[in-house]
């Protein structure tokens, strides 16, 4: 199922979870200029992963910031969080404002051109809140996004818009897997905020 530039209350899952997509929730020209001020200014580190005892370090590069010095471990490999700066707080209150859910942490993604992608996953780790809503906000390049269902294999697909935000919640992360496929049509960046519910103490 293709779902294309839609802004809509109702889930794009068809079942076993609830996914929102609301499209462009800004104007091109504000959208860009985040997207600038994001590219400048966070801390970016190339992503890194330990698979089978191999260390492996992405082209893809990421961020993560908070209210507290959260800790997130995936892929065997943990990062700490960063203090909020005024964009990412501004974008936080946005998402919170669109979504109505909050939200104390945000996971960043910078991907340079459709080389670069993620394969199927799901955002279940024991240190998210069970259930919590994740928004995510998009900016940059246009790039398809795909959900898998862990049980059926009945995928849904759409694309995610430069300043547009999509927000999984409910038992969305418990059926469902998500992935950025790679493409050779972006030539262009795209930067991803995830903004998260985390629920560990201060580390």
């Amino acid at each position: 199922m293709d779902l294309f530039n839609q802004n809509t209350e109702t889930s794009i899952l068809p079942y076993d979870g609830e996914t929102i997509y609301h499209g462009k929730i800004m104007g091109t020209a504000e959208a860009t200029a985040y997207y600038k001020i994001l590219m400048d200014t966070i801390e970016w580190k190339n992503d890194e992963a330990f698979i089978f005892g191999k260390h492996f370090i992405t082209k893809r590069k990421v961020a993560w910031y908070g209210d507290r010095n959260f800790h997130y471990t995936y892929s065997k490999a943990t990062k700490h969080a960063l203090p909020w700066t005024k964009e990412l707080m501004a974008l936080k209150k946005l998402a919170e404002e669109k979504s109505g859910a909050t939200y104390n942490s945000c996971l960043l993604n910078l991907y340079h051109d459709g080389e670069e992608g993620m394969a199927y996953h799901s955002d279940d780790e024991k240190t998210l809140a069970k259930d919590g809503a994740i928004a995510s906000l998009s900016f940059g390049a246009d790039r398809r996004f795909l959900f898998k269902h862990k049980e059926t294999k009945d995928t849904i697909g759409l694309t995610l818009e430069h300043g547009s935000l999509l927000v999984m919640k409910g038992t969305t992360q418990t059926h469902w897997m998500h992935r950025l496929p790679k493409t050779k049509k972006a030539k262009t960046p795209r930067v991803n905020l995830t903004f998260r519910k985390m629920i560990q103490k201060e580390n």
